[in-house]
């Protein structure tokens, strides 16, 4: 990516705040509109979320990668792919338009813009499963740009689309956006002191998800492809 830093935040910002208020407003529409069906409540946030990163990724991708996510960033300044130093900035954009997401989603349904999160989310269960969903997200990503790039966008729609229904933690996977959903009392919140519990697992989610990709898809070493790439003498 050769677009300057401010343009790349700017894009991680925006493609953040889009992707939590389709989280948290698709589960205010679900919850008024499924009449007690948790199930259908569910359907409406799983299949609106998997298509809003469909379309995130492939508006920001060229832009700024399109993480929305600093494990997503982490594993990539991980891989080359991203410099150490922009990790923070990243991350940092990813947190500011999360919270305008937020409270983006309570004014569209008229609700107190400002709210604390009352939902229950902590336990061993939960934790493994933010491990997991993590860890299956990285492996995604990292896989799919490793050998098809293209289905990127595809790939990580359908992987969350899933993973909100084999999860007991309903997939969030993403230690920013974690942090701001503490701050919404719809569906979609965590009480703020369940939300460590949540990113430590999905940081050591990510971690063994690195290690993976670098065992299923181990990069060339750039000696050995430059040695490649010479012509061979032919002896006489």
């Amino acid at each position: 990516m050769n677009e300057p830093l401010s343009r790349r935040l700017i894009a991680e910002a925006l493609g953040s705040a889009f992707l939590l208020a389709t989280i948290v407003g698709s589960s205010i529409m679900g919850e008024r509109l499924a009449q007690g069906s948790d199930a259908l409540a569910l359907l409406v946030t799983s299949t609106s979320t998997g298509a809003m990163l469909v379309v995130l990724i492939w508006l920001f991708g060229p832009v700024s990668g399109a993480h929305l996510n600093p494990a997503v960033s982490l594993a990539f300044a991980a891989n080359g792919q991203l410099k150490w130093r922009d990790v923070m900035p990243y991350s940092l954009a990813q947190l500011a338009g999360f919270l305008i997401g937020v409270w983006a989603a309570h004014a569209m349904f008229e609700l107190p813009i400002l709210q604390m999160a009352a939902t229950a989310r902590t336990g061993s269960g939960h934790w493994l499963a933010e491990g997991i969903a993590t860890f299956g997200l990285i492996l995604v990503i990292l896989g799919c740009v490793a050998r098809t790039p293209t289905v990127v966008p595809a790939a990580v729609g359908l992987y969350i689309g899933a993973a909100y229904w084999f999860t007991a933690s309903t997939a969030f996977a993403n230690p920013a956006m974690t942090v701001m959903r503490a701050f919404t009392a719809t569906p979609a919140g965590i009480l703020p002191q369940h939300v460590v519990g949540f990113v430590i697992a999905q940081l050591i989610g990510a971690a063994m998800a690195i290690a993976a990709a670098r065992y299923f898809w181990p990069r060339p070493n750039p000696a050995s492809v430059e040695t490649e790439a010479r012509p061979r003498r032919i002896p006489a």
